[in-house]
C-alpha cells in the first residue's frame, strides 16, 4: 500500500510542468542532472558513451521526454533518436536506441506512433548496414514499458516491428501479474526482452503491490528467460536490476543451462551503482548502462526515485553539495 503511494507522488511530480520548470532551471538541480543524464544533445552523449566503452561498459541511449502531446516535440524526438543512431553507429559503439511510446506519439495518434517507431528502427537498420556487425551485439530499439495502460500497444508494436524484420527489444515489468505471460511469447519468438522491477503502480488485481512479491516474481522470470528452452528458442535475456542477489540468481542459471557471456546481459542506469556494473564488466559480462540525455531530465530522475527509494539519501546529499 505504501509503495503505491509513494509511486502515485512520485508519477505526479514527474507530470507536474510547474514542479519540473522549477526543477530544471535551478542551479543546484542542474549539477544533480549532470551525474544521472549524460549532457543535453548527442555529441554530449557519445562522448559519455565513447568514456564507458573504455571500460568495457555499452550504453543503450534514451533521449528524455516522456508524455509528450505536442506534435513538434515528438518529431523533434524521433529525429533526436535516429541522430543518436547514427551517431552511435559512426564511432563503433553499439546501436541501441531505447524509447519511450509516449514519447512518439501513444496518447495523441497512435498511427503517429506507429509510423514513427517504425522510422526510428528503420534508421538502426540502416545505420547497421552501414557501419558492419556492431562489433557482435545486439542491434535494437528498445521499447520500454510504462504504466499498466500502456501494455497492449506497447507489446502489439513492438510485435509488427519485429514482423518486419526490423530490430527490436522489448521491456517487461515483473511487478505486473501478466508479465509471466507475455515473457512466455517473447521467448517462443526468440526475442530479446529487457526485465526491469516497474516503477509504476498498480492495483493488487493487476500487480505485485509488495517489494519481496516483486523480487519473487522476478526470480521466476529469471528462471524462464535462462532456461534451456530460451536458449534453443534463441531468445536474448537482458537482466535489468541494481539488486546484486537478482544478478547473482541469473549467473547461477546462466551457468546450469550452459548459457555463454556473450548471448545475455546486465543492465543498470547511469550514475547508481557505477562501481556493481563495472565489476561485472570486469568478471567478463555484458554490461549496458541506460544513458539518457535531453534537457527535459527532471521527470526522468524524480521516475527513478520513485521506483527505488532509497535513492533518495543520493538526491539530498547531490542537493546540498
Amino acid at each position: 500500500m505504501l509503495r503505491r503511494v509513494w509511486q502515485k507522488s512520485m508519477i505526479a511530480l514527474a507530470r507536474s510542468e510547474r514542479i519540473t520548470a522549477a526543477m530544471q532551471n535551478g542551479r543546484a538541480t542542474s549539477q544533480l542532472a549532470s551525474r544521472y543524464v549524460a549532457g543535453s544533445d548527442v555529441p554530449a552523449a557519445i562522448e559519455r558513451a565513447r568514456a564507458l566503452r573504455e571500460k568495457g561498459i555499452l550504453v543503450s541511449l534514451f533521449y528524455l521526454g516522456e508524455y509528450v502531446t505536442d506534435r513538434k516535440e515528438i518529431a523533434r524526438t524521433v529525429e533526436l533518436k535516429k541522430e543518436a543512431a547514427r551517431g552511435l553507429g559512426s564511432t563503433g559503439l553499439g546501436l541501441h536506441v531505447s524509447v519511450d511510446p509516449t514519447q512518439i506519439g501513444l496518447g495523441v495518434d497512435e498511427a503517429m506512433m506507429r509510423r514513427n517507431a517504425f522510422r526510428i528502427a528503420q534508421e538502426l537498420a540502416d545505420v547497421a548496414g552501414s557501419f558492419g556487425d556492431n562489433g557482435g551485439e545486439p542491434v535494437c530499439l528498445m521499447f520500454d514499458m510504462e504504466d499498466a495502460t500502456t501494455v497492449d500497444t506497447t507489446l502489439a508494436l513492438s510485435a509488427a516491428v519485429d514482423d518486419a524484420e526490423l530490430p527490436v527489444a522489448q521491456t517487461l515489468q515483473a511487478y505486473l501479474r501478466r508479465t509471466e505471460q507475455d515473457l512466455r511469447r517473447l521467448i517462443a519468438r526468440g526475442g530479446m526482452v529487457r526485465l526491469v522491477k516497474g516503477a509504476f503502480a498498480g492495483d493488487v488485481d493487476i500487480a505485485f503491490t509488495r517489494n519481496t512479491e516483486i523480487k519473487a516474481n522476478y526470480r521466476r522470470l529469471i528462471d524462464m528467460m535462462f532456461s534451456r528452452q530460451a536458449l534453443n528458442a534463441g531468445f536474448y535475456p537482458v537482466v535489468a536490476t541494481h539488486d546484486h542477489r537478482l544478478h547473482e540468481h541469473a549467473m547461477t542459471r546462466a551457468e546450469e543451462n550452459g548459457w555463454d557471456k556473450s548471448s545475455f546481459e546486465f543492465e543498470m542506469l547511469l550514475g547508481v551503482r557505477t562501481d556493481v556494473a563495472e565489476a561485472l564488466a570486469k568478471d567478463g559480462y555484458r554490461v549496458r548502462l541506460y544513458t539518457p540525455f535531453g534537457r527535459d531530465w527532471w521527470p526522468y530522475a524524480i521516475r527513478r526515485i520513485g521506483e527505488n527509494p532509497a535513492s533518495v539519501p543520493l538526491l539530498v546529499r547531490s542537493l546540498l553539495q
